[in-house]
């Protein structure tokens, strides 16, 4: 494609985005970088649609930068049980207490500034600083990937580095002139990848680039992005100890760093046997429920629960065991205080029914 012909492409973007954009998204009518960073994080691998409850919750408990940097981490795990990929919720956290200690609270004014604070990448930066800011930066999250790749026929594979960095450097060569509207063309870009140039059956004869799309002139736009390099899956199986006590059911936080790290779960095991071996040891045999799969990004996790319930008053139940010295007992109504990973507790919920 000629340069002449990229020139071109901004303009007819910007006037589609106006006409045939979003602009009721919550985070669209607002400059505050608080909650345009949020929604960044949140809508990172996280459809709009699931987005809309968890952000609207956020803001009414965390109503700015300052909150959520003094809210206990717990806490906000807790808010975003159910949303996955937890290191956003760490990282967020983190940020949100950077901004608060290293700039006065204030979100720092342009990309470079905002990609030294946890969790915030170069694209992500960008908008912040394109939406709030007016900083004439690109973006590049996967949406803006599949959409420049398609319609400029780039077939280098985004496995390598090096090919990533030349497509940072044509992202960049696409952008308008500052002053002829880089936001409408950013949010175009999000909107394009997101309602028109979706990963499968894109529907090109709604888009604003169809005539000049090399993908579409090849027949082929799913061939678009280029990467070789698959993510090796891999599976668990553990055993989960649901213990409980009337309404009180005994937790665990994971560790730090891992699967489902800072939530708090059922106690895990390697195996069913292990688990029936330390019920051996006090609170009796336990009642094996089917095994059910929860499938992650990277890892299928096969877990089957095995339910124990104590009898009112008992010893097990005054404090925490002493496998789990930092365990707690948890009733119903405090569950929703605690972060908890969404299949533990949908099959908490199911008891409840």
């Amino acid at each position: 494609m000629s340069r002449d012909s990229e020139a071109g492409l901004a303009a007819l973007l910007i006037d589609w985005q106006r006409q045939h954009g979003r602009h009721s998204l919550p985070w669209q009518q607002t400059r505050d970088p608080y909650r345009v960073w949020l929604s960044e994080i949140m809508l990172q691998q996280t459809q709009v649609s699931t987005v809309l409850g968890y952000y609207a919750r956020f803001l009414a408990r965390f109503p700015d930068v300052a909150a959520l940097a003094a809210a206990p981490l717990d806490e906000v795990l807790a808010l975003w049980a159910g949303l996955g990929y937890y290191s956003r919720a760490r990282n967020l956290h983190r940020c949100a207490q950077a901004v608060v200690r290293d700039f006065g609270g204030q979100f720092p004014p342009s990309a470079a500034q905002l990609a030294t604070l946890p969790g915030i990448g170069r694209s992500t930066a960008a908008a912040v600083a394109a939406f709030c800011f007016g900083e004439r930066v690109a973006i590049l999250d996967g949406n803006v990937k599949r959409v420049l790749t398609r319609v400029l026929g780039f077939g280098e594979d985004l496995a390598q580095t090096a090919v990533e960095r030349r497509l940072w450097a044509v992202a960049e060569a696409q952008l308008p002139p500052a002053g002829a509207g880089v936001e409408a063309y950013t949010q175009g870009l999000m909107d394009l990848g997101a309602t028109v140039c979706t990963p499968r059956q894109p529907s090109c004869l709604l888009c604003p680039w169809q005539a000049r799309c090399v993908a579409r002139q090849q027949g082929q736009p799913e061939a678009y992005p280029v990467k070789t390099r698959k993510l090796k899956r891999g599976q668990r199986a553990h055993a989960l100890l649901w213990l409980s006590c009337g309404d009180a059911v005994f937790l665990v936080q994971r560790p730090a760093t891992g699967v489902w790290a800072g939530l708090w779960t059922l106690p895990e095991f390697d195996d069913v046997a292990g688990l029936q071996a330390w019920l051996a040891t006090g609170p009796g045999e336990g009642e094996v429920l089917p095994r059910f799969t929860h499938v992650l990004t990277h890892l299928d996790l096969l877990l089957t629960p095995v339910r124990v319930r104590l009898p009112a008053g008992s010893a097990l139940a005054q404090g925490p065991l002493l496998r789990w010295p930092e365990g707690r007992w948890v009733s119903r109504a405090e569950l929703a205080n605690h972060g908890l990973p969404a299949p533990v507790r949908k099959l908490l919920d199911a008891a409840a029914d």
